[in-house]
């Protein structure tokens, strides 16, 4: 897993949605790192964890960008899935469809999961701030789905 003071290759091309009733859009991944930004890391829309990480960042949205960050939410969705949850949740930061893990393999935290007796692997769970250039200036590598927002503003303030 990358650490703080190293830096992430952001190079490569995603979809985003940049909040509700926003259509999707084809970019690299570090044209939206433009400034100071928070990249929160989860596995799928509409799963009660995901759905608390994301309902925790929509809460804590303005006190975080007071603070001068950006947000980015990134899965495996696509980018219509991305398009209807943005919608129902009232997300007004950028969705970003990763579905073969690239910001995951940037952050080299790709990890082996469990579940329902089934080994896999995917992303890690995790919230990444970074600067304008993609420079990791703190780490979240353990997500508490429903206090995510507070998480985040805990690590805001201690860059």
């Amino acid at each position: 897993m990358k650490q703080v003071g190293e830096t992430l290759d952001l190079s490569f091309e995603v979809k985003v949605v940049r909040g509700a009733g926003a259509a999707p859009e084809v970019m690299r991944f570090g044209d939206l790192v433009t400034g100071p930004t928070v990249v929160s890391v989860y596995m799928r829309n509409n799963t009660g964890s995901c759905d608390k990480q994301n309902a925790a960042l929509v809460a804590d949205l303005a006190a975080i960008r007071e603070r001068g960050y950006a947000v980015i939410a990134v899965s495996r969705d696509t980018a219509g899935s991305h398009e209807r949850y943005a919608t129902k949740l009232g997300i007004d930061y950028s969705l970003v469809s990763d579905p073969e893990d690239l910001f995951g393999q940037a952050a080299d935290a790709i990890v082996e999961k469990k579940m329902y007796g089934r080994t896999f692997t995917g992303p890690l769970r995790s919230a990444w701030v970074l600067d304008g250039t993609g420079k990791v200036l703190a780490v979240i590598d353990k997500v508490d789905a429903k206090a995510h927002g507070a998480q985040v503003l805990s690590a805001l303030d201690g860059i």
